[in-house]
């Protein structure tokens, strides 16, 4: 495991020792997890962007779709806990 170097502003150095005080950690536990959770943040958005990729992908190789007033009309009515009848795509 490499050891990097990290040089940070005494104005944020301050306050990740406040907060890692504050958490229970050492300054570098806190340091360590924040940069864990950005990474995992980052996956996650390329995640979802490889996803929505994906399915724009598969609506412009079949080209059905539904318009955009039947599919607001049926969240509508699910989001106020009625029943919606299924939805047909169209082409």
């Amino acid at each position: 495991m490499g050891t990097p170097t990290i040089r940070l502003a005494d104005e944020l150095k301050a306050r990740v020792a406040e907060m890692a005080k504050e958490t229970g950690m050492t300054p570098h536990g806190f340091i360590l997890e924040a940069i864990a959770e950005k990474a995992a943040l980052a996956e996650r958005r390329a995640d979802f962007e490889a996803e929505a990729e994906r399915r724009h992908a598969g609506i412009a190789a079949s080209g059905k779709t539904i318009p955009w007033n039947e599919m607001r009309s049926y969240l509508e009515r699910r989001v106020a806990g009625q029943t919606a009848r299924k939805l047909a795509e169209q082409r």
